[in-house]
């Protein structure tokens, strides 16, 4: 079982910026695929992804601010 939320947050901040030919940031979706992938080199023969039902929480304003950092 893998929590779709967090590995997106977690390899959207953890990995530099990534960009296709349209201009789309594209970072995290690629690490969340390589850990998928090594998952499954490493025999993994079911996955599932959980993900978060989107809330408003004091974390909206945290992630503006850090996405602001992000964009400087």
């Amino acid at each position: 079982m893998i929590d779709g939320t967090y590995e997106l947050f977690r390899h959207y901040y953890a990995l530099p910026s990534a960009r296709d030919q349209e201009g789309c940031e594209v970072g995290a979706v690629r690490g969340v695929l390589a850990s998928v992938l090594g998952m499954i080199k490493g025999g993994a023969t079911h996955l599932a992804v959980a993900t978060d039902h989107v809330i408003e929480s004091f974390r909206n304003v945290t992630v503006d601010r850090l996405q602001d950092r992000r964009r400087h």
